[in-house]
């Protein structure tokens, strides 16, 4: 079974509530229309209370579908919200064909088990990226109080399968589900998309529209809190609908794929390697999965 990886120390720069505009909309059950425009300027809102402020209790939980529980969740505003953030393929994957090759379901049809990723040119594999701004978007949720569950426990296994990752998180009955990627498109193209699911007869119609609206506060929240525009060389304005996906087509729970970047592309590269970088995506990310808990 996945579990939590052990958060590292807390910094104020974890308190991703902190930096949340719209909430006083939120508070009072207004929330932007689906199809607003990405860059529109949301309304400021008073911070909400992070883990250095008393906001976490002292009391333990098991973290869903996990043996041997996980982090404590507290009292911040995302106490009651499940969170599943799968970092995309593993450390150990090139080494084992056999495994990641079998077919799985995946839909109406069936995939590989899961792929061994990119890399940059300097040679920074995807897979190390994926779990790294992963640790790091984990940390931030917890410190406002969600039970976040990680599909893999470490960088160095294998897999687990498209159609396992999607397990996980029905399993929990998660809110939302995250997985995070970054793309291994032309040198010439740069950018960042977001990837919805499409409707998929008998499997996604439920999640397609939950799944949208995640995934537009991600591209608005990404765009805005880091350096990287919208993917210039496929999708159209940030957002790419797909049907083929098993980690999509076989999850119950609202789902996105964050391509974070496109790691053949030199300046996105420099990015994604850039451990200060990370530190400013992961909170572009968890801010927008707190604007999209929080609205339900």
């Amino acid at each position: 079974m996945p579990v939590s990886a052990a958060p590292g120390p807390r910094s104020r720069a974890t308190r991703a509530l902190y930096l949340i505009p719209l909430l006083a909309l939120l508070a009072v059950g207004c929330s932007p229309a689906s199809g607003a425009a990405p860059d529109a300027d949301p309304t400021a809102a008073i911070p909400l209370p992070g883990p250095d402020d008393g906001s976490t209790g002292g009391g333990s939980q098991e973290t869903p579908g996990q043996e041997g529980g996980g982090e404590l969740v507290g009292d911040g505003p995302l106490h009651d919200k499940i969170v599943v953030i799968d970092p995309g393929h593993n450390g150990g994957n090139a080494e084992a064909a056999s495994q990641i090759n079998r077919l799985v379901p995946a839909g109406p049809q069936q995939k590989a088990c899961d792929t061994v990723g990119a890399e940059t040119g300097t040679g920074y594999p995807e897979h190390l990226f994926n779990w790294e701004l992963s640790l790091l978007v984990k940390e931030r949720l917890e410190a406002d109080g969600a039970t976040v569950i990680l599909t893999r426990e470490d960088n160095e296994s294998v897999g687990p399968c498209i159609n396992e990752r999607a397990e996980i998180g029905n399993e929990a009955g998660a809110d939302a589900a995250l997985s995070i990627h970054a793309d291994g498109g032309p040198e010439s193209g740069r950018g960042f998309h977001v990837i919805v699911p499409g409707e998929v007869e008998g499997f996604t119609e439920d999640i397609v529209e939950p799944s949208r609206e995640l995934a537009e506060d991600l591209r608005r929240e990404y765009r805005e809190g880091t350096d990287i525009p919208y993917a210039d060389y496929l999708a159209q304005d940030g957002l790419d609908e797909r049907t083929d996906l098993g980690g999509l087509n076989m999850s119950t729970v609202p789902k996105v794929f964050l391509e974070a970047g496109n790691m053949r592309n030199a300046e996105d590269a420099a990015l994604l390697e850039d451990p200060r970088w990370r530190e400013q995506a992961a909170n572009a990310i968890a801010r927008a999965l707190a604007f999209y808990l929080m609205r339900e």
